[in-house]
């Protein structure tokens, strides 16, 4: 077919670029003229840093000076739609390639976008002619499902661009498929430049054991589900989001749409504004939900994984990650969904209910991209399982119930400690029990004038007795859901029961005179 370029028209946008976008640009062209012309180059850039807006440039400029063509790939319909866009206000005159478009008229475009399934069917079907594609830009390149499509630009530049460089397949490390990385600005460096929001974070010490991984090496829907929907999750979610996020505009991360609704019932009930959005929703009910939640200062949006790509809302102030995940990329999308800046927001919030700090750092840790792109299993191997993280927690009273026991100097009670203490003297492990039930009676009675307030109060203690139940389970190396179940009904049992029969004698012991009648 005979070669034909376009000039790129005027720039519809005012947009300019920043300092850093612009040393990126000049990096990446470097390399063009570097570089073989069938070379895979990475860049990296933290979600917000304006990949779109830099490859955009790229595209403009490539044009002006290659009498070759340019194809973007994106993974999701609303990522090609809105690169499309940006690439309009650059002056780029682009046609979206998606499974209704006419491509009767592809040589007079220079530059198309494409979502990847689309693109694969219809190269395959030898319906666009790539011949002229000289560059090939990946969007969220750490997907793999773009890889499959690389056998289709053997002679052409690809530039991959992501905010995390590493492959959501193992198997398939991103060195596989690019020959290096260009890492960009640090997120540290875009907050002291006022380019993101800074992050007040707040993690929670989660039991996840019970916690499943499927074969794609995260959490699975079924075991998140049924932890996540239970509740005292549920509860902890409300308490989590009235603590930090009250009134204030909130998106929620979770693991299944089951838990995504129950979350919704759960706010619904408590009298609070929000809404659930799934991948099962109409585009039109997509596009209602999504305008009530940015015209709605205090709007509550629960979702699960659909929004953490191809969505920009400034106005979010509270992120809450209401799940676990074990990828990297992951974690970084969730959280930087509310790191846009405004200009009467500087600061943003993040709610950690999955132990994600704990496995990743916290939100903007300076990571060593080349490292990671270098060695990912080594990163990935190091990465702490929940048996570990868990290891390490002080489980103690919440701080709401803490209140109820204001005359308690110490309300913990290291189980741990007691079980090897126990060992060491030769004593039955029923013993930790015993001292661990004595020692909430104490607590109880302590900030109690009777019995029946020490019972109203020891009712208080179902999470801390959950919590002990489970630290006591695994020092006897058992854990059976049944014999859980057992362990904290027979627990709650006998702490009444110990109230009921000692309450006078411990009262006197603490407060040196019987209780008044």
């Amino acid at each position: 077919m005979s070669e034909t370029v376009f000039e790129v028209q005027e720039k519809k946008t005012d947009k300019e670029l920043y300092d850093y976008q612009q040393g990126a640009i000049q990096k990446i062209f470097q390399k063009f003229e570097e570089e073989k012309e069938d070379h895979h180059l990475l860049y990296q850039l933290p979600t917000g840093g304006g990949k779109t807006v830099i490859f955009s440039e790229i595209v403009r400029q490539y044009l002006k000076n290659h009498k070759k063509k340019v194809l973007v790939m994106t993974h999701r319909i609303e990522l090609c739609n809105q690169t499309s866009e940006m690439l309009t206000s650059f002056g780029v005159v682009n046609k979206v390639v998606n499974s209704k478009a006419n491509l009767d008229d592809q040589q007079e475009y220079s530059c198309f976008v494409a979502m990847v399934e689309t693109l694969n069917n219809r190269l395959n079907d030898d319906k666009l002619d790539i011949s002229d594609v000289g560059l090939v830009i990946v969007d969220e390149a750490h997907y793999n499902s773009f890889t499959k499509l690389f056998k289709f630009f053997e002679s052409a530049f690809v530039l991959g661009v992501t905010a995390t460089p590493l492959s959501s397949n193992k198997d398939l490390p991103m060195n596989g498929n690019y020959d290096e990385l260009i890492p960009g600005e640090s997120i540290e460096n875009l907050i002291e430049n006022e380019f993101l929001a800074r992050a007040d974070q707040f993690q929670y010490d989660m039991g996840l054991t019970s916690l499943e991984v499927g074969s794609n090496g995260d959490y699975t829907v079924k075991s998140s589900t049924d932890l996540y929907t239970s509740p005292a999750m549920l509860n902890k979610l409300l308490e989590a989001y009235k603590r930090h996020a009250d009134n204030k505009k909130t998106l929620i991360f979770n693991n299944g749409i089951e838990t995504s609704v129950q979350v919704y019932y759960t706010f619904k009930n408590a009298g609070l504004p929000i809404m659930h959005l799934d991948n099962t929703a109409t585009k039109k009910q997509r596009k209602q939900i999504l305008k009530w939640f940015r015209e709605t200062p205090n709007a509550i949006l629960t979702s699960v994984s659909i929004l953490t790509t191809g969505f920009d809302e400034p106005t979010i102030d509270t992120i809450i990650l209401n799940r676990a995940t074990k990828s990297l990329t992951l974690y970084y999308q969730m959280i930087g969904r509310g790191s846009r800046i405004l200009n009467n927001k500087s600061k943003f919030t993040v709610v950690d209910l999955g132990n994600n700090m704990y496995r990743f750092g916290p939100w903007g840790a300076d990571l060593d991209w080349q490292a990671i792109f270098r060695s990912p299993n080594y990163f990935i191997d190091r990465i702490k399982d929940d048996e570990t993280i868990e290891s390490t927690f002080k489980h103690d009273l919440s701080e709401d119930i803490k209140e109820e026991f204001s005359n308690s100097e110490n309300t913990y009670f290291d189980i741990k400690e007691s079980y090897e203490e126990a060992n060491l003297n030769g004593e039955s492990s029923k013993m930790v029990l015993e001292r661990s039930i004595a020692q909430h009676a104490y607590i109880c009675i302590e900030n109690s004038e009777d019995v029946y307030d020490a019972i109203a109060l020891a009712k208080l203690l179902k999470e801390d007795i959950d919590n002990r139940i489970q630290v006591y389970a695994k020092c006897i190396s058992k854990s059976t859901h049944n014999f859980l179940s057992w362990l904290k009904l027979d627990y709650q049992k006998k702490l009444i029961a110990y109230l009921r029969e000692n309450f006078d004698t411990v009262f006197e012991d603490i407060h040196g005179h019987p209780p008044e009648d």
